[in-house]
């Protein structure tokens, strides 16, 4: 099993469509995925389930994201079995960690939300900041040792790992937002692997700039942990931390006249070739030294995913489905003439394209065990 998250520090790049069609592709080709939503915006939930299904999930733990043990202590053990048996927040599965309460309070996981047979979704919060809160107040209390303030930074990937090993998942992709606060510290600094998603332009390059410049702070942190905390502790974490799996090109217009062999305006296909170049130089070594130098050096996938879907993840949002998937479903009356009329030149390829992608990403992901 491997974590891996869809991360920049610049907004607006297309992660979350990417993660979620990554996540349904890879379980068409016959993984089991579990995606966790940690973005406070929930983009990647909306993706996957109705607003009314959220709000109902959320409503149901309001009381037990508020005050944990209260809520459990009020609640007959009738009631919190029908609560803690039914799909959750990512937030409500941290709250315990977070309130400094054992974490055996979750008697048990709550079952993830199945979106089809193989692709499950753990659904994101907007309360997730007050998470981020204690690792900030925490984190200090982590380089002596303290055993909350070890849970507190270690509890995600741990949620991670229980939900594999239960259900035998082969991926765990979180989805975060584009801060580079302490949440996405933790999320980052203790997955296996993380993709950068860009667009051809100058503020992707030094969103990868902020991030190289990052990591390397956060790995001396790590590394000044794991020196001083015992053996015991050090199992909560990674055996080795996070590495960088590759960048890729994504949601980027593409230009009908040949210009360049990636088909994109020539000030984008300009930044886009400065791409790996700003990643040697600002993306330590020791994050990337799996990667042979065509990885570093090309997207992954190449163009499998490179150019602009224009509306089609509108309607894979709206329909809760992946762009292919959404000409077979129940569709509105406004939508069905112009979605059935493109349906085999514009929705049903993107699945080859995404099949592409991921068998990419597989790649990848196998040099983490070599």
């Amino acid at each position: 099993m491997k974590i891996v998250s869809l991360f920049n520090n610049k907004g607006g790049v297309g992660k979350t469509t990417l993660a979620f069609h990554l996540s349904w592709i890879l379980s068409e080709m016959g993984k089991k995925v579990l995606m966790i939503d940690l973005d406070p915006q929930c983009n990647l939930t909306i993706c996957g389930i109705k607003e009314d299904y959220l709000e109902h999930i959320w409503e149901e733990e309001d009381p037990f994201i508020d005050d944990f043990g209260s809520a459990k202590k009020m609640a007959d053990e009738e009631t919190f079995r029908k609560i803690n048996g039914s799909p959750r927040s990512i937030h409500y599965l941290l709250k315990t960690t977070e309130d400094g309460i054992d974490d055996s309070q979750i008697s048990e996981l709550p079952p993830a939300i199945m979106l089809n047979g193989r692709l499950g979704l753990v659904p994101g919060r907007l309360t997730i900041n007050s998470f981020e809160n204690a690792i900030s107040r925490r984190w200090s209390d982590v380089y002596q040792g303290d055993p909350l303030a070890i849970r507190t930074i270690t509890r995600i990937r741990t949620i991670a790992e229980a939900y594999a090993q239960r259900d035998g998942y082969d991926f765990v992709l979180m989805d975060t937002s584009p801060s580079l606060g302490a949440l996405n510290k933790v999320i980052i600094s203790t997955v296996d692997g993380f993709i950068v998603p860009c667009l051809p332009d100058m503020f992707s390059m030094y969103g990868i700039r902020n991030i190289g410049s990052s990591l390397k702070q956060w790995k001396q942190e790590f590394d000044t942990i794991y020196k001083l905390i015992s053996n015991s502790k050090r199992e909560r974490f990674p055996n080795e931390f996070v590495q960088f799996l590759g960048y890729t090109i994504y949601n980027a217009k593409k230009y009908q006249k040949h210009l360049n062999e990636w088909d994109l305006a020539q000030a984008h296909y300009n930044y886009a070739q400065k791409i790996p170049s700003v990643i040697e130089k600002y993306v330590v070594e020791e994050v990337r030294k799996h990667l042979s130098s065509d990885m570093v050096h090309n997207p992954i996938g190449n163009t499998a995913v490179m150019h602009s879907h224009n509306t089609l993840p509108n309607m894979s949002q709206k329909y809760k489905k992946p762009i292919w998937e959404v000409p077979n479903c129940d569709l509105d009356s406004e939508d069905k003439s112009t979605i059935k009329g493109n349906a085999s030149s514009l929705y049903y390829p993107t699945r080859e394209k995404y099949r592409v992608f991921a068998e990419a990403f597989l790649e990848r992901i196998a040099t983490l065990d070599e």
